[in-house]
C-alpha cells in the first residue's frame, strides 16, 4: 500500500495500522466487517500476442468500443460496467494483454473476460 501522507514509497505495515485502526474504530472483527461488503470475484487472463501487433492501437479501438460506458485510460484500459468490470492492460516486458474482470460471481468474471477476449482477437485477426 502507498499511503502518501506518510511517504510514497509501499508500506504494507501502514496498510495494517489503517485496517487494525479501522477495526477498533468500529468496535468490530475482521470478519464482521467484510459481511459489510459485496462479494466480487476476479478474473486474471491473458492474449499472446505477436510482435508486430499494435497494442496501443487494439487498446485504442477497444476504449472506443465502448466510449459510451465509464472507461478510464490511466493504465491501459478499464471499461466500466453496471455491476462488474474489465481492466485490459499491455505488457512492458511481454508479448501479452493482461485482460483481468471482476463480477459478483467467478462465471460472470470469466464470461465478461471471455467476451472481450474473442473482441480483440477479432479486431487482431483482422
Amino acid at each position: 500500500m502507498i499511503y502518501p501522507e506518510l511517504h510514497y514509497g509501499r508500506d504494507a505495515l501502514v496498510g495494517v495500522a489503517l485496517f487494525l485502526t479501522l477495526l477498533a474504530k468500529k468496535g468490530c472483527t475482521a470478519s464482521q466487517l467484510r459481511k459489510e461488503f459485496p462479494n466480487y470475484v476476479i478474473s486474471k487472463n491473458k492474449i499472446q500476442l505477436t510482435p508486430d501487433i499494435d497494442v496501443d492501437n487494439v487498446l485504442k479501438q477497444m476504449a472506443e468500443r465502448y466510449k459510451h460506458l465509464d472507461i478510464s485510460t490511466i493504465d491501459g484500459v478499464k471499461i466500466n460496467f453496471d455491476h462488474e468490470w474489465v481492466h485490459l492492460r499491455k505488457s512492458n516486458t511481454e508479448p501479452i494483454i493482461r485482460v483481468y474482470s471482476e463480477s459478483a460471481t467467478a462465471e460472470k468474471a470469466d464470461a465478461l473476460a471471455n467476451k472481450i477476449i474473442d473482441e480483440i482477437n477479432a479486431l487482431i485477426s483482422k
